[in-house]
């Protein structure tokens, strides 16, 4: 039986030998393997409990941790300190996950293509001329190569959906409130929700229970809403009694693009060949073609992130647990650090924006009453379908070139203004090429009524094992020897590889 320091030591052999292919990781907790001496004390004595004894995960950077900074990518935040780890991360830890480090995003988690002024450019795992997706890329990309069991993840509006589309993965957005938010560098109260990724559906249904253990928390007012039904409910306990036979599954139409091209092509083939399976296990297909489905006009009308960014940063910068070196205000981090923020040009609007934009601004009510309209018009295509579940593709297109505009395509934000459980599971790949060996990964989502995590996992638990889609990247496949460490190695991530595309300090 191996010990837990084995078990860390050959995932840090891993990320030794294969973090250069994928720029993944910004920094390696230092006390990993203190950390696993101290579990195998403990199965030595045969106290062991936890439903993550010894398990190694990777953190998104823009989760607090007491043991190491709290960066979001940013320059400008690279000497912040946390003095106490985020609920989520103590409740991982309280199940016995070790933390190996953080992974990369894409700069404060604002965009979709991971790469950060302090971590460089994430690589695709399955394309090196491609992004991982983001903006969790650094946790898609980390996972995908099998340097952690699973990493987690947020999503203001697709982060925790498009790395894992972009990197044959899964992972659930859950149902908003069910994970507090606590200790996440924020982006918008209405839109923001952590959560895993993971390989499997079992991994993050064993992920999802942890996190969502967290239970009410007065720091995050949101999670009053949980059922009292819902708390306690183990995910994993469940995931593997579900059926599709029966399932009416609804299919959003509008969330395709159906002109063809290279980009665009592969997409449908892999959704059409999904959709062909489900349809000869027994489900039923509807389709669902009303237009207020249109995630571009959802996302340019109802969109929450610049009104309330500006004030979920400053409360989180000047919050008295966060120590070290740090801006205090947004607009200090933006104005005062000339050269240690990366702004990429899709940006530049929002961000300027954002900066003098707050909920008092006129237009705000407005908005957030055109997602409570959505939000009701989404339960109403459920009731009038009766609907288990709704399918479509995560991204219209594959996952975009590096020094791309931006991360074009992509479906995330209609959970993410509705605030409904989506998980995401493999689709299929696109066709084999010099540049993708094993083709580009694409995602499905798979979008439930609130507080439906269970019986989605379910759902995504039975097209796992109907289509056993999920390849590993060709590089992943490769035997690494198992160092013997008298101390965890240094990661330094690449931050030459940044696209000129993506200047620093402009703004």
């Amino acid at each position: 039986m191996a010990t837990c320091r084995e078990v860390v030591s050959s995932f840090l052999s891993r990320i030794e030998s294969l973090n250069s292919h994928v720029n993944a990781i910004i920094t390696l907790n230092p006390h990993a393997l203190t950390v696993a001496d101290s579990m195998d004390q403990v199965l030595a004595a045969g106290n062991v409990t936890g439903s993550l004894f010894c398990i190694p995960i990777l953190l998104k950077d823009n989760y607090d941790t007491s043991d190491m900074n709290t960066t979001g990518g940013n320059l400008a935040l690279a000497g912040s300190q946390p003095s106490v780890d985020a609920p989520a991360v103590t409740a991982l830890r309280n199940a016995g996950a070790i933390v190996l480090g953080k992974a990369n995003l894409h700069e404060l988690a604002l965009e979709g293509i991971s790469v950060s002024s302090l971590g460089g450019q994430t690589i695709n795992a399955y394309d090196r001329t491609r992004t991982p997706g983001g903006s969790s890329g650094g946790s898609g990309a980390a996972v995908a190569a099998s340097l952690s069991i699973f990493a987690t993840g947020s999503d203001t509006v697709n982060s925790l959906r498009s790395p894992v589309s972009a990197n044959s993965l899964f992972s659930c957005r859950p149902t908003r409130g069910l994970i507090t938010r606590a200790g996440i560098i924020p982006i918008s109260y209405t839109q923001d929700v952590i959560g895993p990724i993971a390989r499997t559906v079992m991994d993050v249904a064993t992920a999802l229970t942890v996190m969502a253990s967290t239970g009410f928390d007065p720091l995050d007012n949101v999670t009053a809403l949980v059922p009292s039904s819902i708390r306690g409910v183990d995910y994993a306990a469940s995931v593997t009694t579900g059926s599709l036979k029966g399932l009416r599954l609804g299919v959003l139409n509008g969330f395709f693009n159906r002109t063809a091209s290279n980009e665009t092509t592969p997409v449908n083939a892999a959704m059409d060949a999904m959709v062909a399976k489900l349809r000869s296990a027994g489900a039923v297909l509807i389709p669902i073609n009303e237009t207020i489905y249109n995630a571009t006009a959802i996302l340019s009308l109802y969109d929450t992130q610049r009104f309330e960014y500006r004030e979920g940063m400053d409360a989180y910068l000047q919050r008295p647990s966060l120590h070290g070196s740090h801006p205090t205000t947004l607009t200090q981090l933006y104005r005062n650090s000339s050269g240690e923020f990366l702004v990429i040009p899709s940006q530049y609007e929002y961000v300027t924006t954002a900066l003098v934009s707050s909920t008092s601004n006129s237009t705000y009510n407005a908005v957030r009453q055109g997602g409570q309209n959505l939000t009701l018009a989404l339960q109403c295509t459920f009731t009038l379908n009766s609907l288990d579940a709704i399918l479509y593709p995560e991204q219209k297109n594959l996952v975009v070139k590096l020094g791309a505009p931006s991360q074009a395509g992509r479906n995330g934000i209609l959970a993410a203004l509705t605030g409904v459980p989506v998980v995401t599971v493999p689709a299929g790949f696109s066709p084999v090429s010099a540049d993708a060996p094993v083709g580009v990964p694409i995602g499905m989502e798979i979008l439930g009524r609130p507080w439906t995590e269970e019986k989605l996992l379910q759902i995504a638990y039975q097209i796992e094992m109907l289509t056993k889609v999920r390849r590993t990247p060709l590089f992943a496949r490769d035997v690494v020897e198992v160092k013997t460490y008298a101390a965890v190695p240094s990661v330094t991530p690449n931050r030459g590889n940044i696209p000129s595309a993506y200047p620093l300090g402009v703004l």
